[in-house]
């Protein structure tokens, strides 16, 4: 059973030149001031947040706050 609501427009976190089904991370905002995340491999495990906290993380996002956690790129 799942507790978010029905019909969200659920937007995918992939690069445009990226093949492949992912997995990949899909948002969604809802009303009000819910966000809800989900991984493609499994779309019925939903996380929900408030748009401040997703906001306060986009932010983090692009001050490099998690930097430390990607993989460099040359392997």
């Amino acid at each position: 059973m799942t507790d978010h609501p029905a019909g969200l427009a659920w937007i995918r976190a992939a690069p445009e030149d990226e093949p492949g089904p992912g997995p990949w991370i899909e948002i969604a905002f809802a009303e009000g001031d819910l966000v809800h995340l989900r991984e493609t491999s499994d779309p019925e495990n939903v996380v929900t947040t408030t748009r401040t906290k997703w906001e306060a993380f986009a932010k983090g996002v692009r001050a490099g706050e998690f930097d430390h956690f990607a993989e460099p790129a040359d392997g």
